[in-house]
Formats: C-alpha cells, sequence, structure tokens
C-alpha cells in the first residue's frame, strides 16, 4: 500500500517542479499529508533545500517555492494552511497547489482564494492524478511583515 502512495507521489512532482520552474539551489517547502514523502522525493531529485512543513522553522520569508499538495481534503480546509503557509514565503515565491480534479467552480474558487492571499495564477494543468494551479506574489501586493 504505501508503494502505491509513493509511486502516486513520484507521478505529481514532476508537473509540480515544472510548474513552479524550481532549480536545486532554492528552498522550497512541501505542505500536506504527503508533505515527508514529497520532500524525500525531492531529496532523491537533488532537491536538497527542500523541508516539509513540520521542519521549517519559523516563518520569516524565507522559502522561494511551496509545493502544496491537497488531494482528498476540501478546499475549506485549504484556507488555513495557506494563510500559515505565505508567512513563510519570500516576496518573489512560488506556490503550486496540486488538488483533486474539480469542478470549474472550485478551481475558480481555488484561483479567489490565491488572488485574496496576493498571489497571481500564471499556469494550470490538469493530470491524471488532479490538477494545479501556479501563482507567484502580485509585484502590488505589499509583504506582511510581523511588529
Amino acid at each position: 500500500m504505501s508503494s502505491l502512495q509513493v509511486a502516486t507521489g513520484d507521478r505529481i512532482i514532476e508537473p509540480m517542479i515544472a510548474l513552479a520552474g524550481c532549480s536545486t539551489q532554492q528552498r522550497i517547502v512541501v505542505a500536506g499529508s504527503r508533505s515527508m514523502e514529497l520532500m524525500l522525493e525531492l531529496h532523491r531529485r537533488g532537491y536538497l533545500r527542500a523541508t516539509a512543513t513540520g521542519n521549517c522553522g519559523r516563518p520569516a520569508g524565507q522559502y522561494e517555492v511551496a509545493l502544496v499538495d491537497w488531494r482528498r481534503r476540501t478546499l475549506h480546509a485549504l484556507e488555513p494552511t495557506l494563510d500559515w503557509l505565505t508567512n513563510f514565503l519570500s516576496a518573489r515565491a512560488v506556490l503550486v497547489v496540486w488538488v483533486d480534479a474539480q469542478k470549474s467552480s472550485a478551481n475558480q474558487s481555488l484561483r479567489a482564494s490565491l488572488e485574496r492571499r496576493g498571489f497571481v495564477v500564471e499556469q494550470g494543468i490538469v493530470h491524471q492524478c488532479g490538477c494545479a494551479l501556479s501563482a507567484s506574489r502580485s509585484q502590488a501586493y505589499p509583504l506582511q511583515l510581523a511588529a
């Protein structure tokens, strides 16, 4: 059973990396129920600066890329995670959110949720394992700093 889960994670890693356009030198934070497995797969592929949310430290805008595997979870449950995660992302960060295949209205809700948080959706893909959106911080949206 676990090999099936890893194989499923393997299938989304390549499209997520491509959507993020990330390099092996960038700091990457991975979120979601399979964040540890995805982080280990990134390490196997040479992305040694990748970490799972359980090991990401205090929020200081220190990550250039966030990969979020949100399959088998509701979009409503994603909201607090996005609020928390954005504090870890730099001003030029790229965020990739992978979800189960959704109706177009759900995809619009995800897009709107990202835009409310100051992201501009740049790309989207539909894949046999779900669909994903890639977004970057809007230059017009100031990075919120802790007092």
